[in-house]
């Protein structure tokens, strides 16, 4: 790939195709490595597979459902912890992508993101957990793996998709029972 065209393009990671673009605008979210064991997607999978439902989205929805829960070390939710992650968010802003929002929950993190030429969409989410990985693991006296490998991105097919994860967004954290006023959760855009 040339240094003049570094995003992919429409690709895969092994599964479902994702759109790295310059100019385009992502919604993404990844999480704690411990916020969501692969033994309870695969049962979650093998019981999709018996149900009517459009089978990748019933899995989104359980899987938004479980992660809302708080599994995991929720170590996100320290606010030293989060301060980190919010740092990182907002440094390159403006320069290498544009955030439009995002949210830092227990155990994991939605993003809306524009992606400026130059700067691919797996290349920014890498230099964020790579980043936050080593100072979190550094202020807790660890190491290892803090992240789960992967993440979930979804490109935003019109205005109306846009609003909804607008929305969807910001009110994470009063679904998830955190706060009564998406502005109250001091851990992301809509406090801001």
């Amino acid at each position: 790939m040339s240094a003049d065209f570094p995003h992919r393009g429409w690709h895969s990671r092994g599964y479902l195709p994702h759109l790295d673009v310059a100019n385009e605008i992502q919604a993404v979210t990844f999480r704690l490595g411990d916020a969501l064991p692969r033994k309870v997607v695969e049962r979650w999978k093998r019981e999709i597979i018996e149900t009517s439902e459009t089978q990748d989205r019933l899995l989104r929805q359980k899987i938004a459902r479980y992660e809302d829960a708080g599994y995991g070390s929720c170590v996100l939710k320290q606010p030293d912890v989060a301060a980190i992650v919010e740092i990182a968010f907002l440094h390159f802003d403006g320069q290498r992508y544009r955030l439009l929002e995002w949210v830092i929950m227990p155990n994991h993190v939605h993003i809306l993101i524009h992606c400026l030429p130059g700067f691919p969409l797996g290349d920014i989410i890498r230099s964020w957990k790579t980043f936050t990985s080593r100072q979190i693991n550094l202020l807790l006296g660890r190491s290892g793996g803090f992240w789960s490998i992967d993440y979930h991105d979804r490109y935003i097919r019109d205005l109306d998709h846009l609003t909804n994860v607008r929305a969807y967004i910001r009110n994470n954290p009063v679904k998830a029972g955190l706060c009564k006023n998406a502005s109250d959760w001091r851990w992301g855009s809509a406090a801001q």
